[in-house]
């Protein structure tokens, strides 16, 4: 919840929450006119994962200045730097210090846009250094990376999906919540290639060519699982479902978590990230085999080149190092 969310009434939020259907009625548009800009700020924020973050992340500004959240716009430069050397006294991650100052700062810029504040009160706070030269989340090695499209069974319905799920993470670079979004149509000839339609952040299309290897595993897995003609519907689904039995929609984000996690760990890698892992090898292996990283930064997603640089290790190869080529 945002900080004034909870002001909202029952109808203001059936009003901010209306899809389809007929128009507004008149109560309804009154009823807009009055939601708070907090509200539309949070209302706006597309991606759900992005929005329990900054929920959070605000939450824990509102916490530690003990202000309520009626009184967000009365937050000074004062402020946030207190809470920046809390957060700093946590000895909380630098870049999850950045995350939150930046959450932060983006519902004070839409309180600026909607002239509810003069002044973005964490404009001007110094945030922690971000490590430019390489991402927390390690890559695994080529001959891990083998073994991990290798450690699925290849004769049931369930080991034929994880291997294409394996295979769609190492030689595409998706994320996490890009893979349970793809649905059968999403595959697609462009130019005579089959094309993976990836569905990314800030809604966000990137086509990205399908890779033979990875093809041949989908189309084992669509085969054996009997769905390979329901274009609309989910392209990695259950086998089991113990709960409602439904096996018709998309695998959940940490049902394919649990799924890269259990094969990662029977092989031994023991990476925390370890769908994000997979994005990292990814794009890791691709440059190292001399991929352009304008290119990868597209292939990726990535809004910013500084982000793909992140993954680019060639200058940090163990096998290069000086240790290498001593001899005595």
């Amino acid at each position: 919840m945002s900080p004034r969310r909870k002001r909202l009434d029952t109808g203001q939020e059936k009003a901010l929450t209306k899809r389809g259907g007929t128009s507004l009625t008149p109560e309804q548009y009154w009823q807009l006119a009055d939601v708070p800009a907090e509200a539309e700020w949070f209302a706006n924020i597309r991606n759900p994962r992005t929005r329990r973050a900054y929920q959070l992340d605000v939450t824990d500004f509102l916490t530690f200045t003990g202000m309520p959240a009626s009184n967000i716009r009365s937050t000074t430069r004062a402020h946030v730097i207190a809470w920046r050397k809390n957060l700093e006294g946590r000895e909380l991650e630098a870049s999850t210090i950045r995350r939150k100052l930046a959450a932060l700062s983006s519902l004070f810029d839409y309180l600026c846009e909607a002239n509810a504040i003069y002044v973005n009160p964490v404009h001007g706070v110094e945030r922690p250094t971000a490590d430019a030269n390489e991402g927390k989340t390690p890559a695994i090695g080529d001959a891990q990376a083998r073994m991990l499209l290798s450690a699925p069974p290849a004769d049931t319905v369930k080991g034929k999906r994880d291997r294409a799920i394996l295979a769609t993470f190492l030689f595409h670079g998706v994320r996490a919540d890009e893979l349970v979004r793809l649905r059968v149509k999403d595959l697609e000839d462009r130019r005579g290639v089959k094309h993976l339609r990836v569905h990314g952040k800030g809604s966000k299309t990137r086509y990205v060519p399908v890779h033979p290897a990875a093809m041949d595993r989908i189309g084992e897995y669509l085969d054996a699982a009997g769905h390979a003609t329901d274009h609309d519907g989910a392209l990695f689904r259950p086998v089991k479902n113990n709960i409602t039995g439904v096996l018709t929609k998309a695998m959940t984000y940490r049902g394919v978590y649990e799924v890269v996690r259990t094969y990662a760990e029977q092989i031994g890698v023991g990476a925390g990230h370890f769908c994000h892992a997979l994005r990292a090898t990814a794009a890791t292996n691709a440059l190292d085999n001399g991929s352009d990283i304008a290119k990868v930064q597209e292939w990726l997603g990535h809004a910013n080149i500084s982000t793909t640089r992140l993954y680019d290790k060639r200058r940090s190869r163990p096998e290069d190092s000086p240790t290498f080529k001593v001899a005595y």
